[in-house]
């Protein structure tokens, strides 16, 4: 085998690369798509995968403009349901805002004492655990 063969079966490996690539990008798009309908769907997909190249250039030639819409559209979407859940899980703890308005309220309604209070707040402020919230256990000796 000499070096021609060698660089045509790169090429051909290549463009095979290519064909997958683009493939799986249009089979994407074409779910993405929500303004087709099922048998559309189906329809393309049968065209891009029976005839390789003729449907996925007729896809490009057809549909192409709107492809980039779609996938900045998606993006987008992705992108506000990442900032969501993320708002979702930082706001669901407690900080130490939160602990220090609750022990004022405790106070307030004679739950804890002066001293008390003092203590749990000196403790929320050093990042331990105030009082009445769970502490991990001292471990046993064995």
């Amino acid at each position: 085998m000499n070096l021609w063969d060698v660089m045509v079966s790169i090429f051909w490996f290549m463009l095979l690369v290519a064909w997958f690539w683009l493939l799986i990008a249009i089979i994407s798009d074409i779910f993405r798509d929500e303004e087709l309908s099922g048998a559309s769907k189906g329809l393309w997909c049968l065209f891009v995968i029976l005839l390789p190249w003729l449907g996925v250039l007729t896809y490009l030639i057809a549909r192409g403009h709107s492809m980039g819409e779609r996938s900045a559209r998606q993006a987008a979407q992705n992108e506000e349901h990442f900032r969501s859940y993320v708002r979702d899980v930082a706001g669901s703890g407690t900080g130490v805002a939160d602990e220090l308005e609750r022990l004022n309220q405790m106070q307030q309604q004679g739950m804890i004492t002066p001293e008390e209070h003092q203590l749990a707040k000196q403790r929320v402020l050093q990042g331990q655990p105030a009082a009445g919230s769970p502490t991990p256990a001292a471990p046993r000796p064995v």
